[in-house]
């Protein structure tokens, strides 16, 4: 048992490592990061889409890099948007790795990107542990998965910079409690921000990019109970809040 909780914090290391080289390398080139976060069919996709291709909209150098295990249908459904996008093949891992993204980067990352979205392999567990050397990390529910989720997945939802329920149009035939909802996200991450969103509809998409643009820019961004990395600004101060770190 000891030597799979070691072996565990050894990977987890290396991969924190790989991530903050990884986070100054794309500072420097002026790339902000947001790594998405959410159960298969939370709608994390069609949410994503529609910020991408307001960004093509607007002028913004944007790109995305989808995860799954087989297939290339997201990547297909999110070029519609107009931006670059690549798939990423994670032969049967249940999560996104720094190094996996460091190689994506290298080869096909357009120079003048300013925005990465990183769309995760659908997976409340696994990916919640592993630093991608994000700016942004966030955490996408559908009304659909009960109001209860992020009691189930606290890791996830604790490491949160911005919370987004989706399918915000379903929840009264779904029988959600919002009320209910947000009550459990506070409980789990005190004082993060809850988008609300109907992507369909076009509701809290310039809302999410808004947000993401913000952090590009500098703008303070919520500390989670369990940060995935301590956000430091490029004009060198961390931000105050709760100290970032995994659960032991």
């Amino acid at each position: 048992m000891c030597d799979s909780v070691d072996a565990t914090q050894a990977v987890l290391a290396k991969n924190d490592s790989l991530a903050a080289g990884l986070r100054g390398d794309l500072a420097r080139r002026g790339v902000s990061v947001v790594n998405l976060l959410s159960s298969p069919g939370s709608g994390k996709t069609e949410l994503l889409g529609r910020v991408l291709a307001r960004a093509v909209e607007r002028g913004i150098p944007v790109a995305a890099l989808t995860a799954d295990l087989a297939t290339e249908n997201d990547a297909r459904r999110l070029a519609r948007s107009g931006a670059p996008v690549k798939q990423l093949l994670t032969d049967g891992l249940c999560h996104l790795e720094a190094r996996q993204l460091r190689g994506h980067v290298e080869s096909w990352l357009p120079e003048d990107t300013a925005l990465l979205f990183v769309e995760n392999v659908g997976n409340l567990v696994c990916p919640a542990s592993y630093d991608l050397g994000e700016s942004l990390r966030i955490v996408l529910m559908a009304v659909t998965e009960g109001e209860d989720k992020p009691l189930k997945y606290p890791t996830a939802f604790a490491s949160a910079h911005l919370v987004v329920l989706t399918k915000t149009d379903l929840a009264e035939p779904a029988g959600f409690d919002a009320a209910a909802f947000e009550t459990h996200v506070r409980q789990v991450n005190p004082g993060v921000e809850i988008v609300r969103s109907c992507a369909r509809g076009g509701d809290g998409v310039d809302t999410v990019l808004e947000r993401v643009l913000a952090v590009r820019d500098g703008a303070p961004v919520h500390r989670p109970p369990l940060a995935p990395h301590p956000h430091v600004h490029d004009h060198g101060h961390q931000d105050a809040g709760l100290p970032a770190g995994r659960p032991s």
